[in-house]
């Protein structure tokens, strides 16, 4: 039989609401239960909005895009072939879930009253419209086959308001070249991401009206977008696509692309650390507190056991099993409330965000099994470190001074 085990469950039954260390041991797990709940939400609310951002940041640049090497913020690449051999080997490797085309070309969309300058980035009938399907909020998406190019074009809520457009409305496009061109599209559907500085100057349309802006061939485009199954593999398909191309053609990711954005995502993963490393600390102070009253409250007992031969390291394991009892029901209420509260959340979207500050509408939440089982265990583990040295005070107690003053 584990005598310490057995002695811990009487402590931890007996007395439980009539003495002062009962009262003690409530606080310290509900010191316990709500630290783990604020890192769960936390660590839930965080990460959710992280893969928010990223998600829209993807969908209007892929995971990682293929193009000529002077292609730059200007936005105006020069010209590719789309017959490459390369693209068979880059749409068998394990991890590419699409490959599709593109261009991209600035313009200034004119009306009677307004301005406003965009890039309208052209696609193929192969584009991968999902992203986009997700976020309309009026109207549908491009039409497109491979004999006739589309007139149609879709716009952000952001460009409607500014220019004053609606769906059906004819969108007039003027282009900075020599000589100037203009493009008259009608609007088919209109979306919104919540990322304004993307919403406001992309405009999807048919990548066969930049060819023929450009004067390129049928067959010459900006480039090729690779969207990948995994966003954490991303690095290792850059290189392995970096080592397919030619020498005058190179892959960029979409963090190189957008680094300003994913360098300020990377930055919150600071504030769930220190926010998980203040909880602990808190939550293990709490339950050095209540080992140290429960040792005082008991020493009788201790010394009783230390009479009859019980050691110094047995008598120390029922008070680390005793506290280990109080985590674990600590992280029980913990779970529950946390684990609640993020899917009340993600159910319904109770707390709402200004999306013009937050770019999104609602806090998102990005509940993980892994994320709460490590939690969980580092909780535990390091409440129960902390509690090792202050259990050595039983060492100091004497079994002959507790008994005669009993």
């Amino acid at each position: 039989m584990n005598t310490p085990l057995f002695i811990a469950r009487r402590l931890s039954g007996s007395g439980a609401g009539k003495t002062f260390t009962s009262l003690i041991r409530k606080i310290a797990v509900v010191s316990i239960a709500l630290g783990l709940a604020v890192m769960i939400i936390s660590m839930a609310v965080v990460t959710g909005f992280q893969n928010e951002i990223r998600d829209k940041v993807i969908g209007f640049g892929a995971h990682i895009q293929i193009t000529n090497f002077d292609y730059n913020i200007s936005f105006e690449p020069y010209p590719i072939s789309s017959q490459q051999e390369f693209t068979e080997d880059i749409r068998k490797l394990p991890d590419v879930r699409h490959v599709q085309v593109f261009a991209t070309k600035p313009g200034i969309i004119k009306t009677d009253e307004d301005i406003h300058g965009v890039i309208l980035k052209g696609v193929g009938p192969d584009f991968d419209w999902s992203f986009f399907d997700d976020r309309l909020i009026r109207g549908t998406t491009l039409t497109m086959d491979d004999t006739l190019r589309s007139d149609e074009a879709i716009i952000s809520q952001l460009v409607a308001r500014r220019v004053q457009l609606e769906v059906g409305d004819d969108l007039f496009i003027y282009f900075i070249q020599d000589p100037p061109r203009i493009r008259r599209l009608m609007i088919a559907g209109i979306y919104d991401t919540g990322l304004e500085e993307l919403d406001r100057i992309f405009v999807m349309g048919d990548i066969r009206h930049i060819q023929r802006l450009n004067d390129w061939l049928p067959d010459q485009i900006g480039g090729f977008e690779i969207l990948v199954s995994d966003f954490t593999a991303i690095p290792e398909v850059t290189e392995t696509i970096l080592n397919l191309l030619p020498y005058h053609l190179k892959a960029t990711s979409i963090r190189d692309l957008y680094p300003q954005i994913f360098d300020w995502l990377s930055l919150l993963d600071m504030n769930v650390y220190v926010i998980i490393a203040l909880m602990i600390l808190v939550a293990g102070i709490n339950m050095v507190t209540t080992l140290l009253i429960s040792v005082l409250e008991k020493t009788n007992a201790i010394g009783i056991l230390k009479a009859v031969g019980g050691s110094n390291n047995m008598i120390r394991k029922v008070f680390l099993y005793h506290a280990g009892f109080l985590i674990s029901k600590g992280l029980v209420w913990g779970n529950l409330a946390g684990i609640a509260i993020c899917m009340i959340q993600g159910q319904w979207g109770l707390i709402t965000l200004s999306p013009e500050s937050y770019y999104v509408s609602e806090v998102p939440v990005n509940l993980q099994l892994s994320h709460i089982l490590l939690l969980n265990a580092g909780t535990f583990l390091i409440s129960v470190a902390m509690l090792i040295i202050p259990s050595y005070v039983i060492a100091r107690i004497s079994p002959v001074r507790t008994i005669i003053f009993r």
